[in-house]
């Protein structure tokens, strides 16, 4: 949940006066803009392509940005900034890909007549599948987490963000924080394309020793700088991550292939800074050393034919936990991958292994191979990374919620893409003596109950579904929880409805060990091929018992099973809320035990 209100549809007291604008050619033109308003609203139709808008300042080029500029109608408004140029002369050189026959013509378009002035914006929500407990951007379009680390109490949490539209552009690290991982407060963009090329994702750590020399106790931050080729940047913060200084060295890391979202940590066992890039194209994570942060000097890579290899590997981290919560430990390595996941499009893959500072060795199954391990059997958790110096030991993580094949297609406007829930990652043994990482929801989302709407100790069901009813209020969110024991049931429907007929299906079949989600009938579906899906993950123990953790938001489900043992993550978008719970079986009968559905608080 963030602090403020969650739009950026347009001004308040908004002025087309201060606007003056000249055509210059069928696509070209000039907006001057006058007096000494705090915002320019910019009118956006997403059907289009991306103008080049030029922002000169005093005659001089400050910025390039790109923008779906309206055309025929204005699906919404985004604001450029205008206080950091106050009493300059402020010109905006537009160069439109839909080149119109004549200037008249161009000059009809919607945007010219759209663009106004204002002093504040209006941030209200109107967005009918916002989430109402998962974290968002306060408008635009977000994916990848990055950057995060936790300081001084705090949860900072930096993504890729186009402020200008609710579509992928203008890469920027946009930034929110939180002291609970539940209420975020949005703050300016944190870091912002240069001349370098834009921001892609990255990692940021503390430099308790003042390393780098940017300062002891700074935030190091680096990050993709994506131009015409790709190149490792720095930047450095001592205001807690408030804003960053570029580091004027840049590049700090280059090579003759695509590269990107480079993860730092510290290791205290070689007293060295270790680097795990995505060597994208080729499948693969390069592993750097570097005593300052800036000099860095490959020592291996890793991935080349092992794993999942379907698409190009991104997002990469790389961690130690214990293994059952004992005394041996293991190393995990994060690749996310798109496309080539278990069910299509971006998914998580991970390795666990030893690591001795330069060489990751991934573990291998009974047969001598690395086996293909994946985190989230859902469609919509992608680029999962862990926060830095998070406290007390834990290693928690979070994702971007949706997937490359539709992200841009989604029912939402105003802003595009949330959040998963934040997790903790522990590893643990499973029946076949692999070794797993789990995800389960993160300690403080307990905080998130509000009042237990309904407590059944014991139900037994049948063929014949027993339904309940979900909260009414808040639009219908909540957390369900249930221990299911089927000894003879055959296969367990839990099934999630609505007045409108749409449902969401969970199956959990005892005897192949699986819990499926169907979501084809769940909502609006239409908007991709790829969307209408069901999905399945293993149950990673023996017997007929599972528990179930189901996290219900308004566009999505999180399903927790023993514990996070087993995870899918996916979107939904009813047309009006779940309102009921029904269980049944195929056959037989099966114990809900321990079953408790709470509302969820809201602000």
């Amino acid at each position: 949940m963030l602090s403020l209100p969650l739009l950026c549809q347009g001004a308040l007291a908004a002025d087309s006066s201060g606007i003056k604008v000249e055509h210059l050619g069928t696509n070209n033109t000039l907006v001057r803009v006058e007096g000494d308003s705090r915002y320019l609203m910019i009118p956006v139709q997403e059907a289009y392509d991306d103008a080049t808008v030029n922002v000169v300042v005093d005659g001089k080029l400050e910025r390039t940005v790109y923008v779906r500029l309206a055309k025929s109608k204005v699906d919404y408004a985004v604001p450029f900034d205008l206080s950091p140029y106050k009493g300059k002369n402020v010109v905006l050189n537009i160069v439109t890909t839909q080149s119109r026959s004549t200037v008249r013509e161009a000059s009809e378009d919607a945007c010219w007549s759209n663009f106004a002035l204002a002093d504040s914006i209006s941030t209200a929500n109107v967005e009918k599948y916002r989430p109402a407990y998962h974290h968002t951007p306060l408008y635009g379009w977000m994916n990848d987490p990055n950057g995060m680390f936790y300081k001084d109490g705090e949860w900072h949490l930096y993504y890729q963000w186009n402020p200008y539209g609710s579509k992928w552009q203008n890469m920027t690290w946009g930034h929110s924080s939180s002291s609970d991982l539940i209420n975020w407060t949005s703050h300016p963009a944190a870091i912002e394309p240069n001349g370098l090329g834009s921001v892609f994702s990255g990692s940021s750590t503390i430099d308790t020793e003042n390393s780098a020399g940017f300062g002891k106790d700074a935030v190091v931050a680096m990050y993709t700088s994506a131009g015409a080729s790709q190149v490792q940047s720095l930047a450095w913060s001592t205001d807690n991550g408030e804003t960053f200084n570029i580091y004027g060295g840049n590049p700090v890391l280059t090579l003759d292939s695509e590269a990107r979202d480079p993860n730092m940590f510290w290791n205290p066992d070689t007293k060295l800074w270790t680097l795990v890039l995505a060597h994208a194209l080729d499948h693969e994570m390069l592993i750097f050393t570097s005593p300052d942060m800036k000099e860095w000097t490959l020592q291996s890579s890793f991935g080349k034919g092992e794993g999942a290899q379907g698409g190009v590997w991104e997002c990469p981290d790389l961690f130690e936990l214990p293994v059952d919560g004992g005394q041996n430990k293991k190393w995990v390595l994060i690749c996310n991958i798109n496309p080539g996941g278990p069910f299509g499009g971006s998914s998580i893959q991970y390795f666990t292994g030893d690591f001795d500072g330069k060489n990751f060795k991934a573990d291998t199954d009974a047969s001598g191979k690395v086996p293909t391990k994946w985190l989230d059997y859902g469609k919509d958790n992608y680029a999962l990374v862990s926060w830095s110096d998070a406290p007390q030991g834990r290693r928690t993580v979070i994702g971007w919620m949706s997937n490359w094949q539709y992200a841009a297609e989604v029912p939402s406007k105003q802003f595009r893409s949330a959040n998963t829930l934040p997790r903790d990652m522990y590893l643990f043994t499973g029946d076949d003596g692999q070794i797993y990482a789990a995800t389960e929801p993160s300690p403080e989302m307990l905080n998130l109950r509000d009042k237990l709407t309904l407590s059944k100790p014991n139900i037994s069901v049948g063929k014949k579904a027993t339904t309940l009813s979900l909260p009414d209020h808040n639009g219908g969110i909540c957390e369900i929880l249930m221990d299911i024991e089927a000894p003879k049931s055959g296969s367990v429907y839990i099934t999630l409805g609505n007045k409108a007929g749409e449902e969401v299906v969970m199956t959990y079949s005892p005897d192949s060990a699986t819990i499926a989600f169907d979501r084809r009938h769940s909502g609006i579906v239409d908007f991709s091929q790829d969307f209408p899906a069901v999905t399945t993950a293993p149950i990673l123990k023996s017997g007929k018992m599972l528990s179930l953790r189901i996290f219900v938001d308004r566009s999505s489900i999180e399903l927790f099973a023993d514990g996070g043992r087993s995870t899918m993550t996916n979107l939904v978008f009813p047309t009006q809320p779940y309102s009921t719970l029904s269980i049944n079986t195929s056959a037989g009968k099966a114990k809900v035990k321990n079953l408790k559905i709470y509302s969820i608080k809201t602000k």
